[in-house]
């Protein structure tokens, strides 16, 4: 029987006969592999679901998990989530009826664990037996609790002028080399949350360790779970890591916790899903990414977010790394379309020895008029009709071609930039709470001298 097994025409006809005996679940059907080019594994002679799992035995006669990916005919197409060598022609491949699930509960707090939920701090096994879908589960969006409280992330530039709403998903957009790995260890430490979910996402091996140890720190890490797939990872299991701290997330929220939810990053997350599409012959769009990326993002950020009406609520930041800091990169393009705002961090500023590096011109939070009162919006407009004054006419000011009385409120922008600055500026291990980034923003701007803002009404 095994060798019938392994013939594909026997196999069709005995899982037809399993089918009618009990189910394609009454009787496994063993197959077996046709065909590998890069990553892809093609097997015939077995059944299995998308997102269903299976074990192919190598020549050591290990077991290499891989998942169901596409089909064509008689042929399944599976991207394994481990390591591949080993692997021979004609290899059993056997369905083992599973799909991908998440261990939760509270005893992932305070650990690292990798794509597959296993630990990597070498601080024991995990004890965690609930179960959550990888995939996660529907919310119908009228059932969802609007977004009407601001979450305190610790940032004076970001509480004051782009407030961040308890259940929002921003987009922290960036270039190489411009900070925001620490801005992201900033608002892990300093935001008022209950449970802090950290996805490393397809990033360089040093840079997780880097990450917990200077970032992170203790502190931080003690009431935060660590989800870190570096770039060496086969690229579902880099898909799974974004998609297992999601799942983690919303295991906490579904206790009612608030949760934040550091996503670093959703780039990597886009091209891992681009690497399984064009293995399996899905035609590319735009600059190379087929459609599935396009149907993957929203699925994945649609997850975050409040839940049910006085339930817990899930506050994400997903970075999103600009290419050549080009901002109309297509995965960037496409992230501004789905969150909630963005936050710009400008390569010019980090450059300057300008941190955090936020560029508040080119940044929005669609929440904040939601969550503030009039005087905080007024000020902030201030704020950013000053800062962006002075930005314009920056040029004409530096070679001097510029006489201060030739406009009222570009010499304004001139007396406040230092001001400004300065507010922007802040030390990363220095925390501005909502009331003292509020106080400092009026105390620039107090009500009654309001002249821009007051007259745009």
């Amino acid at each position: 029987m095994p060798e019938l097994d392994r013939n594909p025409i026997w196999a069709r006809r005995i899982r037809r006969l399993g089918d009618r005996l009990g189910g394609s679940r009454g009787l496994v059907v063993e197959g077996k592999l046709t065909r590998m080019v890069g990553l892809t594994l093609e097997a015939v002679g077995c059944r299995a679901a998308i997102g269903g799992r299976c074990d192919v035995i190598n020549a050591a006669g290990e077991r290499v998990e891989a998942e169901v990916v596409g089909f064509a005919g008689e042929s399944l197409y599976l991207m394994p989530t481990g390591d591949i060598r080993g692997l021979e022609p004609d290899a059993r491949v056997v369905p083992t009826g599973r799909v991908s699930e998440a261990a939760v509960g509270d005893e992932l707090l305070g650990r690292i664990i990798d794509g597959s939920g296993k630990p990597l701090d070498g601080k024991g096994m995990l004890h965690a037996v609930k179960r959550w879908p990888l995939n996660g589960g529907y919310i119908n969006p009228l059932a969802r609790a609007p977004i009407r409280k601001p979450l305190d992330v610790g940032i004076r530039a970001i509480n004051s002028l782009l407030s961040v709403g308890r259940g929002q998903r921003l987009g922290l957009f960036a270039g190489s080399g411009v900070g925001k790995s620490v801005l992201l260890g900033m608002m892990t430490r300093y935001t008022d949350a209950d449970v802090v979910v950290v996805g490393l996402i397809g990033e360089r091996g040093r840079e997780v360790k880097e990450f917990v140890d200077n970032i992170l720190g203790e502190e931080g890490l003690r009431r935060a779970v660590v989800v870190a797939v570096p770039a060496d990872q086969p690229p579902l299991r880099r898909m799974h890591g974004a998609m297992l701290a999601t799942a983690i997330a919303e295991y906490f929220r579904e206790k009612g916790k608030h949760v934040l939810l550091l996503m670093d990053s959703l780039t990597r997350f886009a091209q891992a899903q681009r690497e399984i599409g064009l293995a399996i012959n899905e035609p590319p769009a735009t600059k190379g990414y087929p459609p599935s990326v396009f149907a993957k993002l929203p699925q994945l950020v649609e997850r975050a977010g409040n839940g049910d009406r006085g339930g817990g609520s899930i506050t994400a930041f997903y970075t999103v790394l600009a290419e050549g800091d080009d901002q109309n990169d297509p995965i960037a393009d496409a992230a501004r379309a789905i969150l909630d705002g963005h936050i710009v961090l400008s390569r010019r500023l980090a450059e300057s020895g300008h941190y955090p590096a936020i560029d508040i011109e080119a940044s929005v939070s669609r929440a904040m008029n939601e969550i503030t009162d009039k005087p905080h919006q007024l000020a902030a407009r201030e704020f950013k009709q000053l800062y962006s004054l002075y930005q314009q006419n920056r040029d004409l000011i530096s070679v001097g071609a510029y006489e201060l009385g030739s406009n009222d409120q570009i010499d304004l922008a001139i007396g406040a930039i230092p001001s400004l600055r300065e507010f922007l500026h802040q030390d990363m291990h220095t925390r501005f709470d909502i009331k003292d980034s509020l106080d400092d923003l009026m105390t620039l701007f107090p009500q009654e001298n309001l002249p821009i803002a007051g007259g745009a009404g």
